[in-house]
């Protein structure tokens, strides 16, 4: 008979155990899941609409920066010409010098 009992008293005990204890944290460890997963998801969107206001911010610091060089720099057919200007130029001091030397 000693042996009902103490299968009876384990018995409750698990029963206590599972209803006042492993119900209690099954339940919160359910509630956390499912809390983290929507600050996940909110975190995301923050992110996400922090990441396009910087790129819509390099792409027009870009775009500001493109028009600058192309303001300020030369370009390349210009840099040409004055080449072909500055070559023709020293070919005539050349000649010039060959002539004085003769």
């Amino acid at each position: 008979m000693s042996a009902e009992v103490e299968m009876m008293r384990t018995g409750i005990d698990i029963y206590w155990w599972i209803s006042v204890i492993e119900i209690p944290i099954l339940g919160l460890l359910f509630y956390l899941i499912r809390n983290n997963g929507e600050a996940t998801i909110k975190g995301d969107e923050k992110l996400e609409n922090k990441l396009d206001y910087q790129i819509s911010e390099l792409l027009k610091e870009l775009s500001e920066f493109k028009l600058y060089s192309a303001k300020e720099y030369a370009s390349i057919s210009y840099i040409k010409d004055l080449e072909k200007r500055l070559t023709n130029h020293l070919i005539r001091i050349e000649e010039k010098v060959e002539n004085t030397k003769l």
